[in-house]
């Protein structure tokens, strides 16, 4: 059985969680636009062998939503992530992680690996294969575009206008069109995510704090130094090979800063695979942490 608990974090968040089952942690992660809603299916499947939780992540839906753009900076996002497995009593745990939730998850495993027993990254670039395409590919700019806009004032407004109708595009509908679900009562538990007071703002704040999007003259990409980001920790990388925002040369060289790796590609699926083929992604972190 699902779970909806509220954990306060040393460093004065608190965080809204769906969790379920019993023994080991599993954390899960979610992106933009989602919220821990996101998870359900994993929880409901691994809640057989680990205390599965998926927080809403700070700035989103019921968690805790700081005013501040460089409250969202990456180290803080880091500090919640440790601070909820300390909250929760538990020293290490496998992390699960797409999009967003990802881009920390990494950081995360990078800073800390003594905290994580195996990384599990869906959809999520690598803070310095991400750097390189942006740097060296046309294409993946323009995919990345989109990010540029997120970080104007006016990307709120934008957003919601005509009750969210370009982010139930590019997230629901998007996903519905390729075999997830996209049902009345999941539209409706994504706007109501998304119409909590301030979240807008603090989704869109993780976009405006980070410094990894196409380049602009008053925001260059920066130096990245590749050792900060190795990955020591056993990493399993799931890839929905239809992704339009993240393309697969993402993946290129990537085994140069996790030397554990293994990468599943999924074919027919984009950027939303865990709703799309969820079988398929529990099945291949099934795989993965029973092979542990």
């Amino acid at each position: 059985m699902i779970r909806e608990t509220f954990h306060a974090l040393s460093n004065g968040q608190r965080l809204h969680a769906l969790e379920a089952g019993h023994g080991p942690l599993m954390l899960l992660l979610h992106g933009f636009p989602e919220f821990s809603g996101m998870w359900r299916a994993q929880l409901a499947h691994f809640a057989g062998r680990f205390r599965a939780v998926a927080p809403d992540q700070r700035g989103y839906n019921l968690s805790s939503k700081p005013a501040a753009v460089r409250d969202y900076r990456p180290a803080a996002l880091v500090e919640d992530v440790l601070g909820l497995a300390d909250a929760l009593g538990h020293r290490r745990f496998t992390l699960v992680a797409h999009d967003w939730g990802g881009a920390i998850a990494w950081n995360v495993a990078a800073s800390h690996p003594e905290r994580v027993e195996r990384l599990v990254i869906v959809n999520a670039p690598h803070p310095v294969t991400f750097v390189r395409e942006l740097r060296h590919d046309p294409a993946q700019v323009e995919a990345s575009r989109y990010m540029n806009l997120f970080r104007q004032p006016r990307a709120e407004a934008l957003l919601a206008e005509d009750g969210y109708r370009r982010l139930r595009r590019m997230s629901v509908e998007a996903w519905a069109a390729n075999g997830g679900d996209g049902s009345p009562d999941t539209v409706a538990a994504y706007r109501e995510a998304w119409s909590q007071p301030g979240a807008l703002t603090g989704m869109l704040n993780w976009y405006r704090a980070s410094p990894l999007h196409p380049p602009e003259p008053d925001a260059p990409l920066p130096e990245l130094d590749a050792n900060r980001f190795r990955v020591s920790v056993p990493t399993l990388v799931i890839w929905g090979m239809r992704d339009q925002a993240l393309l697969p040369g993402i993946l290129r060289g990537l085994d140069e800063h996790v030397p554990d790796l293994r990468v599943e590609a999924v074919p027919d699926a984009s950027h939303w695979v865990v709703h799309e083929r969820p079988a398929r992604v529990n099945a291949l972190i099934d795989q993965f942490v029973v092979a542990r």
